[in-house]
This record gives C-alpha cells, structure tokens and sequence, in this order.
C-alpha cells in the first residue's frame, strides 16, 4: 500500500466530503458537521427561497420544479395576485384594432406603447392553413415600405405601414426601424426563440403619387379582416404597383412644368409676355435635367443645369432691353425646382422623434438648394458682367391684382400635382387648397399687415389641416393633397433676390434675404405639420380609454 493509499480516510461519511484528492475549495471540510435538507443541491441559485421563509403552497411552481428557467416567472408570483405596482396608472390601453378608423391611426398608436402595454393581434385570418411563412412577410414588409419611403412619406408613416402588414399576418413582436436609406425588421417569436431580421436598402426614389396611392390601398386592404389576402394575392398586387407607368407621359410633365413656371411669374407680378418667357425657360430646363438624368449625373447637378435656363432667359430679356420684369421671369423659373417635398418630410421627421432621417432628408434639401443657387448665380453673374440692369431691390407687385392671381395660384398647384403623378381624382382637391392657401395668405400679408412668415405658417397649417381631414375621408396618404397646395408658398422671390445680390458683391443683403427664404420654408413644413397634427386632436383617436394620444417623442429631455 502506497503513501497516499495509507492516508486515505475509511470512514464512508468523510469519503463523501473529500473524494476524490484534489477537492473543491467550495466543499466541506473534514470534521464539519453539515446537516444535509432533502436532497438539495449545495450550489443553489441566487433566487432560490431562503431557508426559514414560509412561502404558501400557492404560490410555488405549478411543475414543482425548484429551479426554473430565467423567463419563467417566479416561485413567489401569483397572476391572480398581482401586486398593483405591476399595473400602470392609467391602466392598460383599450386598443380598437377593427376597421373603426384608419390603420395609420391604429398602428402609429400601438407603436407609441411600450412594447410590454401593446394589445396582441386577432387571430391570424389569412387562408394559409400552415401559417404565414416569416420570412416572406417580412419580406413583403421591406418591398412595401420601400415603396413608401422611396415615394416622399414620413418614416413614421412608413413604420405604421409596415407594423400594419406584419400584424396582419399575425406577427405582433415586431419592430420596424427607419432610416433615410435602410429599412429593417425583426420578429421575435418569444423570450426564448432566436428572433429573424431582415433588411433592404433604398436606392432609388421616384416622385409617383399614383403608385403611393395604391402602396396604401393595399396596406389598407391588408389590415382589414374582412379582405382575407393571402402572401401570394399580396405579392401579385404589389407586383402590378411596380410594374405601372406613370400616369402621365414625359411631355406633359414638361408641358406643367412651364404652365407651373408660368402661373409662378403672374402670382408674383408678371405679365403675359413674362408668362410666356418664365415657361419657355423652364421647359428648357426641365428637357436639360431629364438629359443630364439620363446620363447619370447626380441630381445636384442636374438642379444646377435645371436653374440656368430661367436665369438666362432674364438676363437676356434685359439685355435686349425690352420692358419686362425679369425678376419675375427667373422667381417663376426657381419654383418649379424648389425642394418642397423633401423639405416637409424632413422637418416632419424632425418633429416625430426621427431624428437621423430628418437630419438626412434636410441635408438632401441644402444640397438641392444650393445646386439651384449655383445655377442661378453663374447665369447672374455673366449678366451683370454683360451690363444687364438687374435691381435687387425692385418691389413685385403682389396685392394690386388678387384675382388673378389667386387663379394663377391655382393653376400653379394643378400643374405641381401633375409633376408629383397625383391620381386624378385627387388633383381637383389639391387645386382647390392651393388656392385657399394663397387667399389666406395674401388677406393676412397684405391686407392685415402681418409679417410673411407668420402669414406663410397659417396658411400651411391649414394645408396641412384640410389634407389631413381630406386623407382620413379616403383612407390614403395626406401627400397628395398637401405637398402641391404649399406651391404658392413657396420662397422664390426671396432666394432670387438673395442670389442677385451675391451675384452684384452685396453679401451681406443676399444672406439676409437667403435666411428670409429659410425661415420661410421652415415655416411651411412647421406650418403642414402642425396643421395635421391639430386635426388628429380634433377626431377620435385608437386607445381613447388609454388617456388620449400618447406623444411622438421617445424622450422628455429627462
């Protein structure tokens, strides 16, 4: 017998504590007396029920296992016990998710809750007897929000969307993210299922109101139980979106960018002969920008070829001396071009909590802006070397015709309805706006004496309100009845003028006037924006029994 053999301990109770050699430094050292309790493991949980706590038998695991699972709830919990701190204050929301009010509404409030307070769908009504497949839909997740995105809508709106779709077939744990040029989602089973993202990419944007149009009846008919749209009926018909054409040809996009130009010159001075002039000048452009698209110059440059027509046709009207406001001529030329769109998609975003998308969508403004200030300024400058006579301060007569020009303003929003490819059933209401826009404007402006930005946020909030109002009556996206209706509103004179003066070395007075045009394009989006935002207070909105509209912003600021 060895060494090690000879001081083995013998007795069964101590082979228990120190068997095998090498031990433990956690075991039990020899001659300690330990008083073993049924069994119980000696390295316990962290959350185990301490010794000598009386815990009632109705309170333990229905399994009686002792250790369970880190998402199971706890041995001392009872559901039908529930401390009431577990109960928010204002109770969980009742959310309405029948066909009692647009799905935007409905999803935007479900995607205000924290993810714990959000109601889970109906059941799944679809005719596929195995399910939806996952990945699909969060496939046709991904086209359909790309559509929308790529089509000027608020990324919010484009969360809505794509919550919409994914609840639709069933899949509640969903959480769609929205960038200026990403969309993602996951879908989370379960606490213990491995969760599926998927991703794609926005490459391309297209200005088709048409197209978005029908991107919403499809979400709509998606969301309504009745419809009973399966994943393949879904992708055929977002199939046929893709593949439409425009409704309206190239020429007549060309045609309204000229009569756009055109009614632009009138409603700020203009004459027939100026109207004429203004939308030559911006036909020539619009033919430039589509052939430098079609060679694939980026789109700032193509803003900056777009802008040097109108311009030159000014300098060369008062360069051969003839008695025309060329301001007017280049004011009507820089209307057509202005950004508007994407401008109050931005600071919609802004003011919804996206912060990342709207700091993209604004720089895409600046850019655009300043593309059509480059044009405008080269053109101007040869001009002045030319010896043409251009008068920064020359006053445009704005309120001596109101007639005219609140029909010039309506042919102005007509024209920028066709360029954005409204339905055309929805061209007639936007016309109609646009010309109520401008007859706010101009009795508070010019008849009240009140300051243009002020005049100009009034008048785009009620823009904003009648879209709003207009949208929900349809059950379709608020674009195509307030994007065209800000025409009239829009800066042209003002960055003329700023431009004119960089152009003739008055810096000071052309970043002055620049700022002016700023302010009141922001005044527009803050204008439309806040005009929706009133009009969804004034209606009935989802999960009224919640406490009203929970905010847009995630954070307080504290």
């Amino acid at each position: 017998m060895t060494g090690a053999e000879d001081h083995q301990p013998h007795s069964d109770e101590a082979r228990g504590v120190l068997d095998p050699e090498v031990t433990s430094e956690f075991a039990i050292p020899a001659g300690l007396d330990v008083s073993r309790a049924g069994g119980e493991p000696e390295t316990t949980s962290e959350f185990a029920v301490p010794n000598g706590l009386d815990v009632p038998p109705t309170a333990r695991a229905s399994a009686g296992e002792q250790e369970g699972s880190a998402f199971t709830a706890p041995s001392v919990y009872s559901a039908g016990q529930a401390p009431p701190v577990f109960t928010p204050p204002g109770r969980l929301p009742a959310i309405s998710l029948t066909k009692d009010a647009p799905w935007q509404d409905r999803m935007r409030t479900i995607l205000r809750m924290p993810v714990a307070e959000r109601p889970a769908p109906e059941a799944v009504h679809k005719p596929d007897e195995t399910g939806p497949a996952v990945p699909r839909v969060l496939d046709l997740t991904l086209r359909i929000g790309e559509l929308l995105l790529a089509g000027g809508e608020g990324a919010e709106d484009v969360e809505a969307a794509m919550f919409a779709v994914c609840r639709s077939y069933g899949l509640d744990r969903c959480e769609p993210t929205v960038t200026f040029t990403l969309l993602s989602i996951s879908h989370q089973p379960s606490l213990v299922d491995d969760p599926v993202t998927a991703s794609r990419t926005v490459r391309r944007r297209a200005t088709d109101y048409t197209r978005l149009a029908a991107v919403f009846r499809l979400v709509d008919d998606l969301s309504d139980p009745a419809s009973h749209l399966s994943l393949e009926e879904a992708y055929r018909r977002l199939a046929e979106i893709r593949r439409n054409r425009h409704p309206y040809p190239t020429w007549v996009l060309t045609l309204a960018s000229g009569l756009l130009a055109g009614a632009a010159s009138l409603l700020v001075g203009g004459d027939v002969l100026v109207f004429f002039a203004a939308a030559v000048g911006a036909m020539l452009g619009d033919r430039l920008a589509w052939w430098c698209a079609g060679r694939g110059l980026p789109e700032f440059y193509q803003f900056v070829v777009a802008a040097m027509p109108p311009a030159a046709m000014g300098v060369a009207l008062t360069v051969a001396h003839i008695d025309v406001r060329a301001s007017a001529v280049i004011t009507g030329g820089l209307f057509a071009l202005l950004p508007g769109r994407a401008l109050v998609a931005g600071v919609q975003d802004g003011l919804t909590g996206f912060y990342i998308t709207a700091a993209a969508r604004l720089l895409e403004v600046m850019y655009l802006f300043v593309g059509i200030v480059v044009g405008v300024l080269v053109v101007l400058y040869f001009g002045v070397q030319l010896g043409a006579s251009l008068n920064p301060d020359a006053a445009l007569l704005f309120a001596e015709r109101p007639g005219l020009q609140i029909g010039a303003s309506m042919l102005l929003s007509l024209t920028f309805a066709v360029l954005l490819q409204q339905e055309r059933s929805t061209v007639l209401a936007v016309t109609l706006n646009g010309g109520v826009a401008w007859s706010v404007y101009g009795a508070m402006h010019y008849a009240g004496g009140l300051s243009p930005v002020a005049s100009t946020a009034v008048a785009a909030g009620l823009v904003g309100l009648f879209g709003q109002l207009l949208s929900r009556y349809r059950y379709a996206s608020a674009l195509p009845y307030t994007t065209a209706a800000i025409g009239p509103l829009l800066p042209g004179s003002a960055t003329y003028f700023g431009v004119l003066s960089i152009a003739q070395n008055e810096v000071n007075a052309g970043l002055s006037s620049l700022t002016k045009a700023a302010a009141l394009a922001m005044a527009i989006a803050i204008g439309v924006n806040l005009g929706a935002e009133i009009s969804r207070l004034a209606l009935r909105v989802p999960g009224g029994s919640a406490g009203g509209r929970r905010a847009a912003k995630r954070t307080r600021g504290f």
